[in-house]
């Protein structure tokens, strides 16, 4: 492990517990959205997490081969840097998608509201608020995780250099 893979990991782990947190103020501020673009009620939003895998760049795992990686052809692509967030040296987290929850909405009985049905019924969001209240809870302590970890391996390396 290289001395600035922590970092690695906690700026991956801040990034998605970020995404998390949008995805959790969206689906609290949608609360009551009755009708969106697509039609019908809102749906709650998630995030998917996933182990980013331990893996490194291509010409580095052939580094010691005796075959170099080389262009040889013009149509060959260069090596790319991996895009942050999708691909991570080392190991980490990747938020691949924000999911959309496909659950049955609440319906409740009020004719007067200008998305009810012919029976009077509407239908709202099911985002239980208590519940989302507690994972934002949970996501902004993790967020406060991966900063005092990345504070301490800042510390860790501000006191190797000083030796």
């Amino acid at each position: 492990m290289q001395i600035f893979d922590s970092l690695d990991i906690s700026s991956s782990g801040l990034s998605v517990q970020r995404r998390k947190l949008n995805a959790i103020a969206s689906n609290l501020a949608n609360v009551d959205t009755t009708r969106t673009d697509e039609g019908g009620p809102y749906k709650r939003r998630r995030i998917v997490m996933l182990e980013a895998p331990k893996m490194s760049k291509f010409t580095t795992m052939l580094t010691d081969e005796k075959n170099r990686l080389r262009r040889t052809e013009g149509k060959h692509r260069p090596e790319a840097e991996p895009r942050p967030g999708n691909f991570m040296v080392g190991s980490g987290v990747l938020s691949q998608e924000v999911r959309e929850e496909p659950v049955k909405p609440r319906m409740v009985y009020d004719p007067n509201h200008p998305d009810a049905r012919e029976d009077g019924m509407v239908l709202y969001p099911d985002v239980n608020v208590i519940t989302e209240m507690v994972d934002m809870i949970a996501a902004s302590r993790a967020y406060e995780a991966n900063i005092t970890v990345m504070n301490a391996a800042k510390d860790m390396t501000n006191k190797a250099l000083e030796i």
